[in-house]
């Protein structure tokens, strides 16, 4: 059997392939194209080390922040964005001229898609979807190149459903998908700008810097979903009166809940509690650990993490001992007995406080005669500190000891309780403390008896 083609068929090929060349690649708007993206390439590609060390160098000033990636990519794709540029430019004169300038499309779009990947490859950290991105671009330029994007974006748009008066067709899930993807990626890199130059403010506190990243990450977030909700027809009105209803369940049911964020936001914006102080509530004493939205850790000298409501910070007496400064005042109460001297007893007890290092020596210490009791003449010792966070019972346990070396060094006598005992009938207490015979004595008298 002879598979073998008849010349004629080959030869009515080639004469149609010669007229279709003829009749559109070897006229004068087709080789204008040509020569245009050809020169436009060769300049690109003698500009192209040039331009991409200038723009690398440009964005290496940039101080580390998350725009700074951003930069870099663009630096390094930078020859090829300027042949889009061009291309895109060259296309719009044709335009203009009167001519179709298929092939400077095609230019167009294949240099788009190059542009596209390497932004990708670079941008997406995820290399699955920087693949998808690479291969989606491909099938755009593609359908672009064959004349098929009206058609596709048709058939699209017809499969559809419809939702109530809304219809909700292929094309436009793909569009708020896209939409929506773009959004939150510009949402969280404006975010995190934000949180960057916030953290460079040496004015504001860190409490302040942590609300003010966190609400400016939300509100970002939450614009983005509106716009592209909105950017694809959605009516929002809808969404304000069931967002209403949750509202007022959420307030019933998670009462507490809502007391205790709005707490956290009051903590932080009047910084009366701040992570670092040392505060005391309820009998517990320790330092603020972390000022959460719904708690505050509080860590004390034992090792234990108290999770404290931001409700209770707000509603009940909470001492702060770091509030407008670290500074606090320790005291040290001290009993001498009425043969030392009490003036000899509060230098020794100045000295004591003295040699302590955390002890300041501005304000300086003071030691007072407080009281004349019944067993010592009472002394209180008063120094400050500004480290209250390492801790107080060890200071003044330092304090204390030092005192009791100085106090026996120089004879100072640290007193013990002393107790009047006044009798009323001393007789029988004498006779019933009166000693007893010996045992045979006892037996002498009992024989004569």
């Amino acid at each position: 059997m002879d598979w073998a083609l008849p010349d004629i068929h080959w030869r009515d090929a080639l004469t149609q392939a010669t007229a279709w060349v003829q009749r559109t690649i070897l006229v004068p708007d087709t080789l204008f194209q040509a020569a245009c993206a050809v020169v436009l390439l060769l300049a690109v590609l003698a500009t192209a080390r040039p331009l991409r060390a200038a723009l690398l160098r440009q964005s290496d000033r940039l101080p580390p922040s998350p725009l700074r990636p951003v930069a870099s990519a663009l630096a390094r794709a930078g020859p090829s964005i300027l042949l889009l540029l061009l291309v895109w430019f060259a296309r719009l004169a044709f335009n203009a001229a009167g001519s179709r300038a298929d092939l400077l499309r095609l230019a167009e779009s294949l240099v788009l898609v190059w542009v596209l990947i390497r932004l990708s490859s670079r941008l997406v950290q995820n290399e699955a979807l920087a693949r998808a991105i690479a291969i989606a671009a491909w099938v755009i330029a593609a359908l672009n190149i064959a004349g098929l994007i009206g058609p596709v974006v048709n058939l699209m748009d017809a499969m559809a459903i419809p939702v109530g008066n809304f219809r909700l067709s292929l094309l436009l899930v793909l569009k708020g998908a896209i939409t929506l993807a773009v959004l939150i990626w510009l949402a969280n890199n404006a975010a995190r700008l934000v949180e960057h130059r916030l953290d460079r403010l040496s004015g504001i506190t860190p409490t302040m810097r942590v609300l003010a990243g966190k609400l400016t990450r939300l509100v970002l977030v939450v614009l983005a979903v509106v716009l592209a909700l909105g950017s694809i027809g959605i009516d929002l009105t809808a969404f304000a009166v069931f967002s209403g209803a949750i509202g007022v369940g959420v307030g019933f049911g998670l009462q507490k809940v809502v007391s205790n964020l709005v707490s956290g936001v009051i903590l932080l914006l009047d910084r009366s509690i701040k992570p670092g102080d040392v505060i005391e509530i309820d009998g517990t004493h320790g330092y603020v650990n972390a000022l959460n939205a719904r708690y505050a850790a509080v860590t004390t000298r034992d090792g234990k993490e108290f999770l404290i409501p931001n409700e209770d910070l707000i509603t009940q007496r909470v001492t702060n001992w770091s509030y407008s400064n670290d500074l606090i005042r320790l005291h040290v109460k001290v009993g001498i007995s009425y043969q030392s001297d009490p003036h000899k007893a509060i230098e020794l007890a100045l000295e004591a406080a003295r040699e302590i290092p955390r002890v300041l020596a501005e304000p300086p210490p003071v030691c007072l005669l407080m009281d004349f009791g019944d067993s010592s003449v009472d002394l209180e010792l008063r120094f400050w500190i500004s480290d209250p966070s390492n801790g107080t019972a060890n200071v003044r346990s330092a304090v204390m000891l030092r005192i009791w070396d100085l106090y026996h060094a120089n004879d100072i006598e640290l007193p013990f309780p002393q107790r009047d005992i006044t009798l009323r009938n001393p007789e029988a207490l004498a006779a019933i403390m009166k000693p007893l015979p010996p045992a045979g004595a006892v037996g002498e008298r009992q024989r004569s008896g």
